[in-house]
């Protein structure tokens, strides 16, 4: 694995782990209105952007090793 690809694996493990804790922080009920709108955007963004970055990675992963 080269050293780009682990930073990507790395950087994407991140945003969804962070993604995902904000979709699971709208399951408490002291949430607000503003806050559901806000953790919604943020969570499905990160969330997709951990998923668009992870393939990135593996596709840069198997690019260098062929």
């Amino acid at each position: 694995m080269t050293y780009g690809s682990a930073i990507m694996f790395v950087v994407a493990g991140v945003l969804g782990i962070v993604g995902t804790a904000m979709l699971l922080r709208l399951r408490s009920p002291s949430v607000t209105e503003q806050q559901t709108y806000a953790f919604r955007m943020i969570g499905i963004m990160l969330t997709s952007g951990a998923i668009v970055l992870a393939m990135s990675a593996a596709a840069m992963w198997q690019w260098s090793t062929e």
